[in-house]
Order: structure tokens, then C-alpha cells, then sequence
């Protein structure tokens, strides 16, 4: 599948997971912007993050105070190319992969440590 294709799955099943979270995280949910991007950029490797990378969240997690030192608002990078490969091309094994990884960004966004994510399957 070529990453067009990858994007609007995964854009899809976002969509679904958005659509069944409970009102109060929904309307969290929803404003925070999903990137489908094919693999991590330069800068994201800088800092120390491997190259298969699946998504990462960046910016300060919801009320927290902006911060000088990463004054970018709050976003969610989806990374195709590791998903898909993580799913051995198994197209229901991405849209799952997908799932994990987008709940376990958004769940940064809500606060929560690694821990927390880990205690609800999302680690």
C-alpha cells in the first residue's frame, strides 16, 4: 500500500476511536491534530528517537501551562511506514497497530505517564 492509502486508513480508524471516547474525551480528542506522516523527521531522530518509530505526541500535555522550551501547540505523528511494517503488511494488524498507538498518544495529551498507559493496555 502506498502511504495515501495508509493515511486514509488510519485517518479512519482515528475517526472511529474518536467517535465511540465518552463526550468529555471526545471533544479533547478532537482538537488535537493527527499527522500521517511516513517516517520521523530529522529533527525528531536528533533527539534520540529510533527510526521505526510508530507515533509520538508533541507539545504540553492538556492544562499544562505552554512552555518556553516547546512553545509548539499539542499534536499527534502517526509514522505509516513503521505502523505498516509493524503489521507485517497486515491490514487489520495497521488499522490495530494504528488503534494502540493513537490511544497511546492521546493519552499522553491527557497526562498520562507511561505507567498510566501501561496499566490500560496501552503501552
Amino acid at each position: 500500500m502506498n502511504l495515501g492509502e495508509l493515511s486514509h486508513r488510519a485517518a479512519a480508524v482515528v475517526t472511529a476511536i474518536q467517535q465511540q471516547l465518552p463526550l468529555e474525551i471526545r471533544a479533547l480528542a478532537v482538537g488535537v491534530p493527527v499527522y500521517y506522516q511516513p517516517q520521523p523527521d530529522a529533527g525528531i531522530l536528533a533527539e534520540g528517537f529510533e527510526a521505526d518509530i510508530l507515533g509520538l505526541f508533541t507539545g504540553n500535555p492538556i492544562g499544562t501551562e505552554i512552555s518556553h522550551a516547546d512553545p509548539a501547540p499539542p499534536r499527534i505523528l502517526l509514522y505509516m511506514d513503521s505502523l505498516w511494517a509493524q503489521a507485517d503488511g497486515d491490514l487489520a494488524e495497521f488499522e490495530e497497530e494504528v488503534r494502540l498507538t493513537y490511544l497511546h498518544e492521546l493519552g499522553h495529551y491527557l497526562g498520562w505517564e507511561e505507567d498510566d498507559l501501561a496499566t490500560r493496555g496501552l503501552d
